[in-house]
């Protein structure tokens, strides 16, 4: 059996809130087994029922597992009561493209029904101590993604030494290490990452960046040349990156995209 770890909380204190009985039963199973640490000292079926819970200065948890429809209203409107929210949130909910993708940009946990106990295990490796998990701003990063899916234009990093909010627009490139991805700014600041590069290439995809080779990602609003006969590109940093021989179709092509859209 493999267990959550999480380095920075020796015993974390949660709070669940669900509706569906069997689900929240099934959820508090899961971590009981996958999760020793947690330790569950609220239950909460609906937003009113929760606010009192969260309300409670004895209670102080460290996360709360969230389903994002209950009884009388989304869980966001907790949450807004709730501001300042100093506890990790992590979302439990059936698939909504537009909750998981608002998750993926703010840095918010989330886990799809039913659980996968390895993304259970995931959110709650990623748990970080109330003064530095900067959930408010987080919040605020994917409710403006979540209520304007097709307005993308910040992105929160779980960084190794805290959380990051840059502007898209104003990644150059990036570049895998491992498991790791370093993020290059146009303000010459560099940002590791604990999340892959491929993670990074779905979620940017949509904004002129592209996955020039294994290790790269370039915002191709940044590409100062491309050299063809000896197959790298020149970004605006300076930076000579090459374009994989298996790439190169695909990047060519996007190019002539480029020039028809501009």
């Amino acid at each position: 059996m493999r267990f959550c770890n999480s380095i920075r909380i020796a015993v974390i204190k949660a709070v669940i809130v669900e509706d569906e009985k069997k689900s929240l039963i099934n959820l508090k199973n899961l971590l009981a087994r996958e999760c020793p640490q947690v330790t569950v000292v609220g239950e909460a079926e609906n937003i009113e029922d929760a606010l009192d819970l969260l309300s409670d200065p004895a209670i102080k948890p460290d996360v709360a597992f969230l389903d994002i429809k209950l009884p009388d209203g989304l869980v966001f409107q907790l949450l807004n009561q709730l501001r300042p929210v100093e506890f990790e949130v992590v979302f439990v909910t059936a698939f909504d493209q537009y909750a998981i993708k608002a998750c993926e940009y703010s840095s918010i946990g989330y886990i799809l029904k039913p659980i996968d106990p390895d993304k259970l295990r995931e959110s709650v490796a990623r748990i970080r101590p109330r003064s530095e998990n900067q959930m408010d701003k987080r919040l605020e990063v994917f409710s403006h993604i979540y209520n304007n899916p097709n307005a993308f234009t910040k992105l929160s990093i779980f960084g190794l030494d805290g959380i990051y909010f840059v502007n898209i627009r104003d990644v150059i490139r990036l570049e895998a290490e491992d498991n790791y991805t370093h993020i290059f700014l146009s303000t010459g600041e560099r940002i590791t990452a604990s999340k892959t590069i491929k993670s990074y290439e779905d979620l940017l995809g949509p904004f002129n960046f592209f996955r020039v080779h294994k290790r790269h990602v370039v915002n191709l609003n940044f590409m100062r040349k491309f050299v063809r006969a000896d197959g790298y590109i020149v970004m605006e940093d300076t930076m000579k990156i090459e374009v994989s021989r298996r790439r190169r179709p695909a990047f060519i092509e996007q190019m002539r995209r480029l020039q028809q859209t501009y």
